[in-house]
């Protein structure tokens, strides 16, 4: 509380950046211009400010009387909502025999930038004024300087030997610091703790990353701090559960078995059909693309919640649902592209410890991974307040129709031409198409047909050989069987010609003359395009 005599030492004081006398009473916008410039304090003095009513710039007094409604009047403009955030102030009334002063006296915020209807004032020596995008960034900085964030607060219910100091010695500060410094350390370990946030001193408690990242058994203190893997049968989860598990401990732990989850029941692979000739491996989602979305999930989590990182299988997609938002400057409208850290120790560890890269290049990777294994592209919501959810649909190439790209099947039954293929061929030879597709799955000597080229064995002529033999090239009513069924997607005449390991004249002349109909162009109307490609029509 100022007292009268500091009052006085302020009407003459020559700190003027923090003093301002006025003998108006009625100019409201300029009373609370002056409280936001003095919330600011852009000079950084962490002094108060005061606006004094009822005295000249030289410090002599007006002669005012200060009535009990011009003292309301000062005193609502804390909390009419024109100045946010809300400035911490207070307003007294001092009774001088030359008159009454009223002194509003302002605290400098801890949150900046204070705006007045939406505008920031600050203080330009004697008087106040609009600041320059330059001087609001520097608020805004500092700002972010007196905010703590929540990891790395201490939590007091830890204790340090609820810490494992052998791991974060060997997993985090040698790597963070190198061997040798680290080595060479014989400060207390607390206090090598507190020199990378992971101890408060004072308090004498690990922070809240430290807990997270080393702590035994951090769902202790936080008891959302686990995944929880539910695999169901259907689409949703009112559908049978197929398997269900808890994973938690220090990330030190949990971080490692996501990752043994992913390789040994998530990411599955299986050989698919191709051609009657050709088989490849498929995978229902990317390992690395999936890896980054978990990672990223357990980076970005509200660790105050108790609400668990959710990790959801179900028939034809995987879901990620995790507590908190987008947080900081990373705004609906400005993702992927602008990204912000809501737990920035916890960040910086799970880099040192080689978990994520914080390029900010993590969604853009996970798209093109997912796209090059056939998925479609990831679905984020960010638009709920509380929570951040990815939806991963399986790879059309894993799950298609009897379990090939095209819809064929790896061993078993005899692969059926498609309709497409039946208009290409006559009856007879369609007959003999499917004859050598039978011979060929039947085969368990050549699988491939660069295989059966590189064969050297003897043996009797069968009509496996009869296709790919190289003493008897394959047909251009064979070939284009071929063609039809494994290009799917967008193929260029040098890709055909290299599958076929034929001339591209022979493609062009003898082969795709018979597709005309059933082979589309990428470049309609130009033909002759130089990165003409060519795809199956219908096929995606």
């Amino acid at each position: 509380m100022t007292t009268k005599d500091e009052i006085q030492e302020l009407l003459h004081s020559t700190e003027t950046y923090r003093v301002e006398r006025t003998t108006s009473t009625g100019d409201m916008d300029k009373f609370q211009e002056a409280i936001c410039a003095f919330a600011n304090d852009l000079s950084n003095s962490r002094k108060n400010g005061y606006l004094i009513l009822g005295a000249y710039d030289n410090g002599t007094l007006a002669g005012l009387k200060v009535t009990d409604d011009l003292l309301k009047k000062i005193v609502a403009i804390r909390s009419n909502g024109n100045i946010l955030p809300i400035p911490v102030m207070s307003v007294d009334r001092f009774q001088f025999p030359e008159g009454d002063l009223l002194v509003a006296e302002v605290s400098p915020s801890d949150l900046p930038p204070v705006r007045y209807r939406g505008r920031t004032f600050i203080r330009i020596g004697p008087r106040h004024d609009i600041a320059m995008e330059a001087e609001e960034r520097i608020l805004a900085e500092r700002r972010m300087s007196f905010i703590a964030t929540f990891d790395s607060m201490p939590c007091l219910a830890v204790k340090l030997n609820d810490i494992n100091t052998d791991l974060l010695h060997t997993k985090y500060l040698i790597p963070l610091l190198g061997n040798e410094l680290v080595e060479s350390d014989t400060r207390p370990i607390e206090e090598q703790m507190a020199a990378v946030d992971m101890y408060d001193t004072e308090l004498k408690s690990p922070t809240y990353a430290a807990v997270v990242l080393f702590g035994y058994k951090p769902r202790r203190f936080m008891p959302g701090l686990y995944v929880q893997y539910v695999r169901f049968k259907g689409e949703d989860v009112t559908s049978e559960v197929e398997n269900e598990m808890q994973l938690e401990g220090n990330y030190c732990e949990l971080l490692p078995r996501l990752e043994s989850l992913l390789e040994l029941s998530v990411i599955k692979n299986k050989p698919v059909f191709v051609s009657i000739l050709r088989e490849e491996m498929a995978s229902n989602y990317p390992y690395q693309a999936i890896r980054e979305l978990l990672l990223n999930a357990c980076m970005h989590r509200d660790i105050q919640s108790n609400t668990p990182l959710r990790f959801y299988e179900f028939a034809s997609h995987r879901e990620i649902l995790n507590a908190g938002g987008l947080y900081g400057n990373a705004r609906p409208e400005k993702f992927p592209s602008v990204n912000d850290y809501r737990n920035p120790l916890v960040a910086s560890a799970m880099k040192t410890l080689g978990y994520v890269n914080m390029f900010n290049r993590g969604v853009g990777q996970v798209q093109t991974d997912l796209k090059e294994n056939g998925n479609q592209p990831a679905e984020f919501n960010v638009n709920l307040i509380t929570a951040f959810k990815v939806d991963v649909k399986v790879s059309q190439s894993y799950t298609n129709e009897n379990g090939g790209k095209n819809g064929g099947k790896v061993g078993g039954d005899v692969p059926r031409l498609s309709p497409a293929l039946s208009q290409v061929l006559s009856p007879d030879e369609e007959k003999d198409a499917s004859t050598d597709a039978k011979d060929a799955i039947s085969s368990s000597k050549v699988a491939t047909l660069d295989e059966k080229v590189a064969s050297s064995e003897p043996k009797v002529a069968t009509s496996e050989e009869k296709v790919a033999s190289p003493k008897k090239e394959i047909s251009s009513e064979e070939m284009a069987i071929y063609i039809l069924e494994y290009y799917s997607t967008w193929r260029s005449m040098d890709e055909i010609a290299q599958f076929a390991n034929r001339d591209k004249n022979f493609i062009r002349n003898k082969v795709l003359p018979r597709l005309a109909e059933k082979l589309e162009k990428e470049y309609p109307d130009v033909p002759n395009h130089p990165r003409q490609r060519y795809r199956a029509i219908g096929r995606s």
